[in-house]
């Protein structure tokens, strides 16, 4: 298992704490953000700070700036929610390093929490640049971590500064650490995944790692159409990965291998255009029309695989059944989020669709784990070591 010290285990009183979070927020054209929970998720451990009588640093990215800097993408408005949100106001800097942002810094005090300007309009973020590090540690004597979807990042406000401050784990970092480390390396009995999105190539290293631990593996969404594909199927004008089509032969012989359950959708909603006037009807697997796509799972593969989650004591959901982003192309996804959210089993939600779609269909409280990285959690649940954890100070 991965032990890093937290801020819970650690003496604040006094100090100043830089803590890296996660505020890539959504922005609508006027620049106004249309869902908070990012900067909602990043208030235990900044009130957890706040009550140690300390100055607290906070230091995000937004958007894509690609080191220059982007007035559109400045972070104010994630400043001024934040404000609200703490019933205080939170002091903006214009810049992440430099005179003016030192004198602002230094002039701080006790209780006193300031917003970082975007750390990507400086392309030395990305590159990992020791000598922005440096600067940014200068601020702080404790550098926290809680912005877990940019770990598998070696960034250098996720790696860089820790060489030069002892690195903690905020209490999202640490839930993200205790819940997939129990799927990595202690799942309880009977395991499932159900692994869905559109793509078997971006999902490769994940599904050879979960051959290895799961008793169950749920396949859907447009993936399912290359694995249909590879045991014969054909799936009309389905999303469908033809150079993948020997890998996921390899992936299901593996699985019979290892007598790993693997389940592929029985029957199918498919439509005439990926649209919500589309012409739909359910299909069984060998009956896929030529001219139709595949959009959503069919009601025999909702029932054979609520009956599989209901079985097991540890359920992964990553990527949707279909593309529930069209209400009629929604029924498989919500299903298979309704069964997990009433399911007695350790539930963990992974990926941002699922993430979207637990969402969406108001489930999200019901979930034991709804994780807040996409590729930071598919990469931990491939066994890689990600450089934003690694660089914590250990237990």
């Amino acid at each position: 298992m991965i032990n890093k010290k937290s801020i819970r285990d650690a003496e604040l009183s006094g100090q100043r704490v830089i803590m890296r979070v996660d505020f890539n927020v959504p922005l609508d054209k006027e620049v106004n953000i249309t869902d908070d929970t990012r900067i909602r998720a990043a208030l235990p451990s900044i009130e957890h700070i706040l009550k140690q009588n300390t100055k607290l640093i906070l230091m995000s990215h937004l958007g894509r700036p690609k080191g220059q800097v982007s007035e559109e993408l400045r972070l104010t408005p994630v400043g001024k929610r934040l404000s609200e949100l703490l019933s205080k106001e939170v002091i903006i800097t214009r810049d992440s390093i430099g005179e003016e942002t030192k004198k602002i810094i230094s002039g701080m005090q006790t209780g006193d929490v300031a917003l970082l300007e975007n750390l990507r309009f400086y392309k030395e973020e990305e590159n990992n640049d020791d000598g922005f590090a440096k600067a940014l540690a200068e601020y702080a004597d404790v550098y926290v971590n809680d912005a877990f979807g940019t770990a598998h990042r070696a960034h250098a406000s996720t790696e860089g500064i820790a060489h030069h401050l002892l690195g903690l784990a905020g209490f999202l970092m640490e839930k993200e650490i205790s819940f997939l480390g129990k799927l990595l390396y202690n799942p309880e009995k009977p395991y499932a995944a159900i692994i869905g999105g559109a793509k078997v190539s971006t999902k490769i290293g994940v599904l050879e790692k979960l051959l290895e631990k799961v008793d169950v593996l749920i396949i859907g969404g447009g993936m399912s159409y290359t694995f249909l594909k590879a045991k014969g199927f054909e799936v009309g004008h389905s999303l469908m990965e033809t150079e993948k089509v020997s890998l996921a032969f390899e992936l299901i012989k593996k699985a019979d291998e290892r007598e790993v359950k693997l389940l592929l959708p029985d029957d199918h909603l498919v439509a005439d255009k990926v649209e919500e006037t589309a012409r739909v009807k359910t299909v069984d697997t060998n009956a896929i029309p030529p001219d139709m796509i595949g959009v959503d799972i069919g009601p025999k593969t909702v029932r054979a695989y609520k009956k599989e989650i209901k079985q097991a004591k540890t359920v992964l959901w990553n990527g949707p059944m279909g593309i529930f982003e069209i209400e009629k192309f929604a029924r498989g996804t919500n299903q298979i989020a309704n069964v997990l959210a009433s399911s007695k089993a350790t539930t963990v939600v992974g990926g941002g669709d699922s993430v979207a779609a637990v969402n969406k269909f108001k489930l999200a409280e019901s979930i034991s784990h709804v994780s807040t990285g996409g590729g930071a959690s598919l990469e931990f649940l491939e066994g890689k070591d990600l450089p934003g954890i690694q660089a914590l100070a250990d237990k």
